[in-house]
């Protein structure tokens, strides 16, 4: 008698996982016609990364590696530098700035702990998304890459509106 019960539990679970699936169909489908049509994205998506500069244009990184220390995937390498020359000189805001500083997106999970973990807001994320790649070596990307100043961004994206919904499966077009 047990047989029986399970086959017509399993029955059922098959049909109402069917019955949602088939309740999608008739459904109007929500496609972009991405290059031509830009994708939109939540202001809160996390892209590649930008390393801010101040008004000034010195880099906001001390290279503290608290941004390395906090990464999961540990894809964030950084040598640090003094540079002892007056205040107005400088490449970074202190004495001490990144001379070398890498994210390996081959390996990062775009977590955002690296931007919490920062002190002086130098990294966050940004909003290009078109990190694909031919060869594995290019996901590789060095501090010019990441500088604000020298990373080019995709035209191909849009910053959702505070009041608009673009996560919603019933988006109006």
């Amino acid at each position: 008698m047990s047989i029986i019960t399970e086959v017509i539990e399993s029955t059922k679970a098959i049909i109402q996982g069917m019955s949602i699936t088939l309740s999608y169909l008739p459904r109007r489908k929500q496609t972009v016609q991405y290059p031509e049509e830009p994708v939109t994205v939540q202001p809160r998506y996390r892209g590649q990364h930008l390393l801010h500069v101040d008004e000034l244009g010195r880099e906001k990184c001390v290279a503290c590696f608290l941004c390395a220390a906090a990464c999961p995937a540990e894809c964030i390498y950084i040598e640090a530098a003094d540079d002892p020359r007056p205040a107005e000189k400088r490449i970074g805001v202190d004495e001490r700035y990144a001379k070398i500083y890498n994210i390996d997106y081959g390996r990062c999970i775009f977590c955002g702990y690296c931007v919490e973990a920062c002190p002086k807001d130098a990294i966050t994320h940004g909003y290009n998304f078109e990190l694909s790649v031919y060869n594995r070596a290019d996901l590789l990307k060095r501090k010019d890459d990441l500088l604000i100043t020298k990373q080019i961004q995709s035209k191909n994206y849009r910053v959702a509106f505070s009041d608009e919904d673009v996560d919603s499966e019933y988006k109006e077009v």
